[in-house]
């Protein structure tokens, strides 16, 4: 079965930077917070903020956000921290294999790619894995097959 797969994709440098800077502060409307939006400043973090630690304070830094904006983070909505480290090493697996130099052309090429899409986490976990309390609480080992890990 093949899903549609069309995500929004960004214009300029600056709008991805807005994204992250907004994450960063708690300053971005709750619907700006998009899987785009996810991705995107990720990137950007792992990128362009060598001063952040992200995975020691990626949790920290969408648990607060999403409180901002009136959001819950518990055993059922919010934050998810198995679904986010998947991405961060999908992230960081597209930075280490990408040619493209700019924010921007970095962000698009890796949101049309297979890291970008919405099921990603899904080729490493079962979905009751990953959907589980558990695994949104805290950082559950994938049951399909590990991780990827970026080349240096």
């Amino acid at each position: 079965m093949t899903t549609e797969f069309s995500p929004r994709l960004f214009e300029r440098d600056s709008e991805i930077r807005a994204l992250g800077e907004g994450l960063l502060a708690c300053a971005l409307p709750r619907e700006a917070w998009t899987h785009e939006a996810h991705l995107g400043a990720c990137l950007w973090l792992l990128s362009e903020r060598p001063d952040i630690d992200v995975d020691a304070e990626i949790g920290g830094i969408i648990r607060r956000f999403n409180e901002s904006v009136g959001g819950v983070n518990d055993d059922t909505q919010g934050y998810h921290d198995s679904i986010t480290r998947a991405y961060v090493a999908g992230v960081r697996l597209f930075l280490s294999e990408t040619t493209a130099t700019s924010l921007v052309e970095r962000v698009n090429a890796m949101l049309l790619s297979d890291v970008g899409r919405r099921d990603w986490p899904l080729r490493f976990y079962s979905r009751e894995l990953l959907f589980s309390v558990p695994a949104r609480r805290g950082f559950v080992e994938p049951d399909r097959m590990p991780l990827p890990v970026a080349h240096k």
